[in-house]
């Protein structure tokens, strides 16, 4: 008997993420089609310009981004990987802090400013609470992250839609996890003139069953939720010790692991 974790919710291999920073005023438009087409966005926000000329003001944080993901981007914005340890720790907490107050949830993820960092900020951010840290370094691929605190995106924005029929392409003997995730800054759209790409990616995509549409802390709550599986010697028993339900492959079936449950696979 052969075990895969090869299966995002609901049993399905594929699965897209979209990611946005510095939460300017287009954040508003990109809600709205993001809304419009049931995509999932995570948001990476400067809380020190919240309120600022062309930014998103405090007060529509809460109401602008319910059903999506509020993440840190750091208070200013600087380049941390040329910042004083004692500086990268107050850009960071201080954003959590400055964050979280407005939309009342823990914010346990990150984008790095300028899409730069170095190791000695990247051993730290555990400590910090940070939990994944995005980058912008495009890997033009659908692999799962090998680490969530160097986590490489598909594509920029601007290759959305190509990317985006290639992760429908994919067969269904296709028996890997497949993430098409997409970043930017919602801007762009307004300075390029393409706003027309956000409707053609969601037309593609939208209502599909055969995706799980997700933030980035969904995906990172799952992909942990999965590791902590506990089996036993023959891997005939398996206890999903979390608080959510896992799926994986067995030979060619999908089982549900249903959380806090034992389930005997042989």
């Amino acid at each position: 008997m052969r075990v895969r974790y090869d299966r995002f919710p609901g049993g399905v291999h594929k699965a897209i993420t979209l990611s946005f920073d510095d939460g300017q005023i287009h954040d508003r438009r990109l809600v709205g089609k993001f809304n419009e087409y049931g995509l999932k966005g995570t948001f990476h926000l400067n809380s020190g310009t919240l309120g600022k000329e062309g930014f998103l003001t405090r007060e529509e944080i809460r109401p602008l981004f319910t059903g999506h993901e509020v993440s840190a981007h750091t208070v200013s914005h600087p380049f941390l990987e040329q910042s004083p340890v004692e500086q990268m720790v107050q850009e960071i907490t201080q954003d959590r802090k400055g964050l979280e107050a407005l939309v009342g949830y823990p914010v346990r993820g990150m984008s790095y400013p300028f899409g730069t960092y170095n190791d000695q900020l990247v051993s730290m951010l555990p400590s910090l609470g940070i939990e994944y840290a995005r980058t912008a370094a495009n890997e033009f691929g659908f692999n799962m992250p090998s680490d969530f605190l160097k986590w490489h995106p598909t594509c920029h924005y601007r290759q959305m839609v190509e990317y985006a029929q290639q992760l429908l392409a994919l067969k269904q003997r296709h028996t890997k996890m497949a993430l098409l995730y997409v970043w930017g800054h919602s801007y762009e759209f307004e300075n390029d003139n393409n706003w027309e790409l956000i409707d053609r990616f969601g037309e593609l995509v939208a209502g599909n069953e055969n995706i799980w549409f997700a933030t980035n802390a969904e995906i990172v709550s799952y992909m942990h939720a999965l590791r902590q599986l506990r089996f036993s010697a023959d891997y005939q028993i398996v206890h999903n010790p979390s608080a959510q339900s896992v799926w994986v492959s067995v030979e060619t079936d999908v089982v549900e692991l249903a959380a806090g449950q034992l389930t005997e696979l042989g």
